[in-house]
């Protein structure tokens, strides 16, 4: 098939007439539908239900804990054993929480702005501008936490390998402003790309090579076991990387069971060096008297020695859905020249790219007729995508049935708006 570009203007006339028709056959349907968010669909909690099982009376943690009562302030071995090996840290250099990574992340943000992580006078707000390097596109969750707490983002471009390196040295070797950068490194949200072990040596080493004495590299790992195909695709360790280089102190670690088991009840972890840990254990003293040590003893009776068997079955949920996505877009879009796409092997979204200027009308088109996404310019900081051509698709939380339908409407949205902007 011809490229939209390379149709005559009789011919895209005709195709846009005909894409009209097919929206206002759409506008009567009266539809709700809504990929905006990564949430996993009940038969993926489901495969968690046996959590409730799993204390069946026995509240006795391996070191003798009753769970049921205050303390704990790391969390319980067993449990920072299970963030160990999500992290692929030892357990030691884990401290394992409540249900939510980023109000860990928000600890970390909040300590380091305020009073260091290393227990020294280095503390970023005494900085003129405090800075984050914002991946684009990249997580929304992390922009919007940085800009809360009144931190400057600086954005860098997400290559199929991770952040552009170059770009980022670059940056950081004479501006002490910039404190730390922002990593989803396995399946990256929005992209789905994987870091390559290149990408982790040289984030490992940004500590040493930045201005600033007290930089951090903030990896967030949400993805670490959420495989669509086995075997996975590898990440390197930034554990081993950071010891060899000796920035272990200056690498924040983040990971959950968030879509491992239920959503809003599962554990979040936190993996770092000693003198960081010491400090965040120093605040969390006033913050609790220890976390929910009863989810920690049943997530991690349920999830010892099963991690993979358990993802294979949320994979089996997930990979139609993607297949749904990736397989409409490429009929639907892919010899038409309008818009590019990623094919991710694991984690939760596909990212789209339309024509310049086209995101905003495409998700308003959407939502004319009753399908909801992610809104334009999420996927970076204050929502100001420059070019204004990323959308966000997130296929886990629909029916099958039901993204099938979505997608065919995504598509046709795509084509009347690029169709229209080449008209007008």
């Amino acid at each position: 098939m011809t490229s939209l570009m390379d149709k005559s203007p009789k011919e895209r006339a005709s195709l846009l007439q005909d894409w009209q028709k097919q929206y206002e056959l759409v506008s009567g349907n009266l539809l709700s539908m809504d990929l905006s968010r990564g949430k996993p669909a009940a038969d993926q909690l489901a495969l968690s239900d046996a959590l409730e099982n799993a204390i069946d009376g026995d509240y006795r943690a391996k070191d003798g804990t009753d769970v049921r009562n205050y303390g704990g302030l790391r969390g319980l071995p067993e449990a920072r054993a299970l963030g160990a090996e999500l992290l692929e840290t030892p357990a030691a250099h884990v401290i394992a929480g409540g249900n939510s990574s980023l109000a860990l992340m928000h600890l970390v943000i909040r300590t380091a702005l305020d009073k260091g992580l290393w227990q020294d006078e280095r503390a970023w707000a005494k900085a003129d501008a405090p800075t984050l390097i914002t991946p684009v596109p990249g997580y929304d969750r992390h922009f919007t936490l940085t800009a809360a707490l009144g931190i400057n983002m600086l954005n860098v471009e997400m290559t199929d390998k991770g952040p552009n390196m170059d770009q980022v040295r670059s940056l950081i070797a004479d501006d002490p402003n910039i404190k730390g950068i922002w990593n989803v490194p396995k399946y990256s949200n929005p992209t789905g790309c994987t870091y390559s072990d290149a990408t982790v040596a040289q984030m490992a080493a940004l500590p040493n090579d930045a201005a600033a004495d007290d930089f951090v590299v903030l990896w967030d790992n949400a993805y670490a076991v959420h495989d669509l195909e086995f075997p996975g695709a590898k990440l390197a360790s930034i554990y081993d990387a950071s010891v060899a280089l000796g920035t272990q102190d200056h690498v924040a670690q983040f990971a959950s069971t968030s879509k491992v088991t239920f959503a809003g009840a599962g554990i979040a972890f936190i993996g770092s060096g000693p003198t960081v840990l010491d400090s965040l254990e120093k605040e969390l003293q006033h913050m609790t008297i220890g976390p929910d040590k009863v989810n920690q003893l049943r997530h991690s009776r349920f999830l010892d020695g099963r991690i993979e068997d358990h993802m294979r079955a949320h994979a089996e949920l997930l990979k139609p859905k993607f297949e749904v996505v990736l397989d409409t877009l490429e009929r639907e879009l892919g010899d038409l020249g309008v818009a590019q796409w990623t094919r991710p092997k694991g984690g939760y979204f596909v990212s789209l790219d339309v024509g310049p200027g086209l995101a905003k009308k495409v998700i308003q088109l959407a939502e004319d007729v009753g399908l909801t996404l992610t809104p334009a310019g999420a996927t970076f900081p204050h929502g100001e995508d420059p070019e204004d051509r990323n959308v966000r698709i997130a296929p886990t939380f629909a029916a099958l049935d039901e993204l099938t339908e979505a997608m065919l409407i995504l598509t046709l949205c795509i084509k009347l708006a690029t169709a229209q902007g080449m008209h007008d």
